[in-house]
Order: C-alpha cells, then sequence, then structure tokens
C-alpha cells in the first residue's frame, strides 16, 4: 500500500491557528517550554515514584492489601511520568535545551519502554497520519479490538466493548516485553512505515535499559521480598499503568464520530489539510478538571497537542479557548467531552457500534 498524503492545499486553517497561538505567548512574554509547574510536577513524581518504590522493596507492608495498594498507586504513577515528563521531553517541549529533553525522553527508557522507538511511533508517525489505517500503529489493536468499520470483524468484537478494558490492562506489558521486541526485530514501526535504522548507540541503550529495568523492578524485589509476591505486585502495577495510558490516549482518538481513514476504500490523497484532519480525528475531555489535568499531563487537551506538539502541556488550558474560536470561525467541529466520564461511555458505545457492525 502507498503511503497516504494530504491534499496540496494552502493550509489556510493552520496558518490561522499559529497567528493565534503566536501572538499568545508575545502578548504574555512567555516560552513555548515547561515552566515551574512542569519541573515541580517532575519533582513530586518522581519523588513518589522512589518513595514507593524503598516501601515495597526494603520496608515491604505486612498487610498484603495495603502493599497491592501501593503497587497499583504505582502504576498510576509511572502512567503520569510518562504523560507528563517523558511525553514533553520527547516532543521537544519540556524545555529550551535539547539535553534535556532528551533526559526526559529516556525515563521511558527507565520505565521498560524505549525513547528511540516511541519517538518515530508516535511523534513521527501518529502525529502525521493520526487514525490512518496502516499508518497510525496506535489504532493497530487487530485482531481483538476493531476500531473502526474498514478493519477486519471477527465474531468475538460484539464483546470488545465489556473485555477492551481488561485487555487495555495487558497493554504496558506488551510493550515492553512484545512490541518493542517485534518493531526492533522486524525493523517496522507499523505495517507500511519501516523502522530508522539504529546506530550502535541505540542498540546498546535497548539491550541495555530493558536488562535494567527487568533488574530493578523485577530480580531484586524478588531477592528481597520473594518470587510470588513480586510477579502479584508487579501485575498489579503494570495492569494499572496499561488501563491508564490505554484509556487516555483511547479517548482522544477512538470516540463517536471521530474520523478514521482507510486508504484502500477512501482513497490515499487525504482531501482535508493536515490541521482539518487533526481536529476531526480528535477529541478533548474532562478538560476543567484539575486533577486530570495534573495526571495527564495535558493530553486530555489532545486537539491542542496534535495542532501544537512542541508547545509544553502547561500551556494548553490557555490555548485551548483561542484555538476554540479559531475552529468556530472556519466551521470546524471542536470535539470536547465536558467529564472522563461521558468520554469513557463514548469510547465503548463507538466499540460497541463497530464491533457490531
Amino acid at each position: 500500500m502507498n503511503q497516504a498524503a494530504f491534499a496540496k492545499t494552502a493550509p489556510v486553517f493552520f496558518q490561522r491557528l499559529r497567528e493565534v497561538t503566536e501572538a499568545y505567548f508575545k502578548e504574555n512574554n512567555i516560552r513555548k517550554t515547561g515552566d515551574l509547574r512542569l519541573y515541580t510536577k517532575t519533582a513530586v513524581l518522581a519523588a513518589t515514584l522512589v518513595g514507593l518504590y524503598v516501601v515495597l522493596v526494603f520496608f515491604t507492608p505486612t498487610s498484603a492489601w495495603l502493599a497491592l495498594a501501593l503497587c497499583a498507586l504505582m502504576g498510576l504513577v509511572v502512567a503520569s511520568i510518562g504523560f507528563n515528563v517523558m511525553h514533553d521531553g520527547a516532543h521537544g517541549s519540556y524545555s529550551r535545551r535539547k539535553w534535556v529533553n532528551e533526559t526526559m525522553a529516556h525515563s521511558l527508557n527507565f520505565l521498560g519502554g524505549n525513547a528511540y522507538i516511541w519517538k518515530l511511533k508516535h511523534n513521527e508517525n501518529h502525529h502525521t497520519f493520526t487514525n490512518i489505517e496502516g499508518m497510525d500503529d496506535d489504532i493497530d489493536i487487530k485482531p481483538w479490538i476493531r476500531v473502526h468499520p474498514g478493519q477486519k470483524r471477527y465474531w468475538f468484537h460484539r464483546f470488545q466493548h465489556i473485555y477492551s478494558p481488561v485487555l487495555y490492562g495487558t497493554t504496558y506489558l506488551f510493550w515492553i516485553f512484545y512490541n518493542d521486541l517485534r518493531k526492533y526485530f522486524s525493523g517496522k514501526i507499523a505495517d507500511h512505515t519501516p523502522l530508522r535504522p539504529m546506530n550502535r548507540k541505540e542498540h546498546i541503550l535497548f539491550w541495555a535499559s530493558k536488562a535494567f529495568y527487568i533488574g530493578l523492578f523485577l530480580v531484586l524485589p524478588m531477592i528481597m521480598v520473594g518470587v510470588l509476591p513480586v510477579l502479584a505486585g508487579y501485575g498489579v502495577m503494570v495492569f494499572v499503568a496499561g488501563v491508564v495510558i490505554s484509556v487516555v490516549f483511547q479517548l482522544a482518538h477512538v470516540v463517536e464520530h471521530a474520523e478514521f481513514v482507510h486508504p484502500e476504500s477512501d482513497g490515499h490523497v487525504i482531501e482535508a489539510e493536515w490541521a482539518v484532519h487533526q481536529v476531526e480525528t480528535t477529541a478533548n475531555f474532562a478538560t476543567r478538571n484539575k486533577l486530570w489535568n495534573w495526571l495527564f499531563g495535558g493530553l486530555n487537551f489532545q486537539i491542542e497537542h496534535h495542532l501544537f506538539p512542541r508547545i509544553s502541556h502547561v500551556h494548553y488550558p490557555e490555548l485551548s479557548k483561542r484555538l476554540r474560536q479559531v475552529c468556530a470561525e472556519f466551521e470546524i467541529n471542536y470535539r470536547e467531552f465536558p467529564t472522563m466520564r461521558s468520554a469513557l461511555l463514548s469510547h465503548l458505545r463507538h466499540l460497541r457500534q463497530v464491533g457490531m457492525a
């Protein structure tokens, strides 16, 4: 299949978005990267993760239920570090300094993933070809989840709205121990997107960080606590992290009325300009909830993020007011769910509809 492409029309909509965005930063005399709010959040999340690890491994609670609750909290913290620290770093929006961004991006390696592969998968693949079958790896959950009618349907998809939350709990585990390795050995980011060749440093870092993660989160805890307790606690941690990560990203793109493109049936040329496509395939949710904003690193402002990924998420609440007005000017639907619950229900209804179709 040929790579999908956007029509070569004047990006009038995006030019207007940029004008409004640039004016905001100029008028307020602020930088587009992170600030004290992000740096403070990083310190709090890092300290919480270290504290939980030390307590669980070296001062293990006598109560199994308390230990498992702390493991669940660790899973939430791991996901939040990914949303806030790694995500901004990988997009180059955490700091003005490249080495700081790279350091924050490689927090993913510390947590079992690989920053090099993730950047190609997310920054270049997902952000360019959002919701395009065969190009956007984020909607490739085949065969277990069918996210749009262009994907092959199996009999069990009629139940996918029921079993999907449980399946989401396995995604972090598969990401670390299967998906990264599959991409590494196959040389593909997605079905029709090759993995850019890694240099020697990246190869070494890939394997060294995987070994480090296994040693830190499995081997050492097993030595200190025991095999079965660690397997139980680790299982809870990765399950919670998987559910949180999956749900946040699914609510942004796999909901009712979000657009999907299947090049084999819809054609390889997308008529809308890139910025219009981003808005049509994306949704915001719970943007007025300060707790979700803090935990999710602004990823509930997904429209703002897809339009301007190199701007730190700490600026999204203010930018959204201006970008919403631009969308109204161009009569482009700015899709937003008022609460996380309403977005989750829309996601599950979408899965049910596609699973039955």
